[in-house]
């Protein structure tokens, strides 16, 4: 019986490497249906990105492609799989709707295991989806307190990522390490210039002619994480701040659904503070 995979491989460059792991591919018989490959000079590291189908044994196939790869090379031999998300909201509905809204049209290509709040103000809306949602309140307990309560539910659930879907939250450094590159996040793109309350009318005020959203993976270094995807909409002097927001967050959730779609297909490759996209 045939099987399909995606093979993944991030290591250092050296001569001859597209042609010693295809001679893999050959002697397997395999098929390449896709290859994508790209090099980063200044860092001499090498990216590709392979779908390859036929009959094969993965574990024996990732033993095969280690012997002619570079010493500590970051490969994976990855199997048809539906990919489980946990979202995690607090008061704003764009983003979180549009992706249940994907989820029950079969477009997301991914389950949806929870959604947690911190607010229950978004309950009535997931229960529509018959989505499980768990409220777990802020309010009276330190940050840490409240992310320990959270990691609870989280890690009884089985789950690839975590999407951030507006949730007005700052991770402690315990919280990102443990789920590393595995957290997305969604915020708009007038960082670092307008921080903190309503941007949107910030922006206004300084007249700018452009807006924009970016999603990208969490770090701690707030909002500055590898960017997976980024779009911007352009604005003039028509716009209110409330038309300006209306555009952000259209642009937010569309962002959103843009990176989420890369990263379930395992098209993303994290490298140092940035990201190689196939």
């Amino acid at each position: 019986m045939e099987t399909k995979a995606k093979v993944l491989i991030d290591c250092q460059d050296a001569k001859g490497l597209v042609y010693r792991i295809s001679k893999v591919f050959f002697d397997n018989d395999l098929n390449i249906d896709n290859n994508r490959e790209f090099v980063d000079k200044s860092a001499e590291k090498f990216f590709m990105r392979t779908v390859v189908t036929g009959q094969f044994e993965p574990h024996e196939l990732e033993e095969e492609l280690r012997e002619v790869l570079p010493a500590n090379a970051d490969l994976r031999v990855i199997l048809p799989k539906r990919k489980k998300i946990i979202l995690l909201v607090t008061k704003e509905s764009h983003a979180l709707g549009d992706i249940l809204i994907r989820h029950a049209d079969g477009e997301l290509e991914a389950d949806i295991e929870a959604v947690i709040g911190n607010h229950n103000t978004l309950e009535e809306l997931v229960c529509k989806f018959n989505i499980p949602f768990m409220h777990i309140p802020a309010e009276g307990y330190s940050r840490e307190e409240h992310e320990e309560n959270v990691m609870q539910v989280i890690d009884a659930l089985e789950f690839d990522y975590l999407v951030l879907a507006k949730y007005m939250r700052i991770l402690t450094p315990a919280f990102v390490g443990k789920y590393e590159k595995r957290i997305i996040n969604i915020h708009h793109s007038f960082l670092p210039a307008f921080i903190g309350a309503n941007p949107y009318k910030q922006a206004y005020d300084r007249g700018v002619k452009i807006i924009g959203a970016t999603a990208h993976f969490v770090t701690n270094d707030l909002d500055e994480g590898p960017i997976i995807a980024q779009d911007v909409i352009p604005v003039n002097h028509r716009f209110s701040w409330k038309d300006m927001q209306r555009a952000g967050r259209d642009g937010e959730k569309i962002v959103l659904s843009r990176a989420l779609n890369l990263v379930l297909h395992d098209r993303v490759f994290v490298h140092g503070n940035k990201t190689i996209i196939f």
